[in-house]
């Protein structure tokens, strides 16, 4: 099957930063003059970039951050809501429901990619910028962040990109709807009190715990990661017996890979077991 994957190492972005150092890639948003909002083009490469790593061979966790102390402010006023005003203006309900699948696009290619996703957030974390950190598996903040769903505050729904499915998970419905009915932004204690981080780090350590833990779970099996995130998230729509059965099947086969045959010979020999993802 290897002549169906991909290596995206050398991957080149055109509209944010891409490294690879391991086997942990690090996307960074880097229009720190802006606060690093998001393009048409920079969506669509997002959503076609997470879509890749579905055959990616070399890439086993990545990192999404921001440059300049701001995570994200989220979609450019200038390049992408004044655009859309346009459309709306022309009455292309066709145009504007291209643009709106697409953006959810992104978020469906982050849950269907089998890497782990970290969100490093520090300072302004804002509309589709919340969406992309609530999109990710895990989420590392700051003190000095601020998370806020922004759609009510420009005319639009709170429902957007998921975030009426998935944000009520992270952090309870109630919560939740006080986020998206009134626009407000949730400082870095109170995300994390709310369960939307899993922890604060000090701003200029932010990135690397990001990346340590990052390396952490791309140091482990893998492939059991990857079934793990699709368990999570295939099982939101099943009963309890449903997913018991479902994590049966998936446990079952994770049982058929030499990562839990390492882990046994590991174990036996009083050793740390070294997984390499098959």
């Amino acid at each position: 099957m290897k002549q169906y994957r991909i290596d995206l190492a050398g991957y080149k972005a055109k509209h944010f930063q891409w490294q690879v150092a391991g086997k942990v890639a690090t996307i960074t948003l880097n229009r720190p003059e802006r606060k690093n909002p998001l393009t048409f083009d920079s969506y669509a490469e997002l959503r076609d970039l997470f879509r890749q790593l579905q055959y990616a061979q070399d890439v086993k966790a990545v990192v999404v951050t921001g440059a300049g102390g701001n995570f994200c402010s989220g979609g450019d006023v200038h390049e992408i809501i004044g655009p859309l005003v346009a459309l709306q203006k022309a009455d292309d309900m066709g145009g504007l429901l291209e643009f709106t699948r697409m953006t959810g696009d992104l978020v469906k290619a982050m849950r269907a990619c089998p890497q782990p996703i970290v969100a490093a957030v520090d300072g302004i974390c804002a509309g589709a910028g919340a969406i992309i950190a609530m999109g990710s598996d895990l989420r590392l903040g700051t003190a000095a962040s601020k998370v806020a769903f922004l759609f009510v505050r420009v005319g639009l729904a709170g429902a957007d990109m998921g975030a009426c499915n998935i944000l009520p998970r992270l952090i309870g419905a109630g919560r939740a709807a006080e986020l998206l009915y009134t626009g407000r932004a949730m400082d870095g204690a109170e995300a994390e009190r709310w369960g939307f981080y899993n922890r604060l780090c000090e701003s200029d350590k932010l990135l690397a715990e990001a990346q340590t833990l990052a390396k952490s779970l791309a140091d482990g099996p893998t492939f059991a990661h990857a079934m793990t995130k699709k368990c999570i998230h295939q099982e939101w729509s099943m009963g309890v017996d449903e997913s018991i059965e479902a994590e049966a099947q998936a446990q079952a086969i994770c049982m058929q890979t030499k990562d839990y045959e390492r882990a046994y010979n590991a174990f036996v020999a009083k050793q740390k077991p070294v997984f390499q993802g098959d």
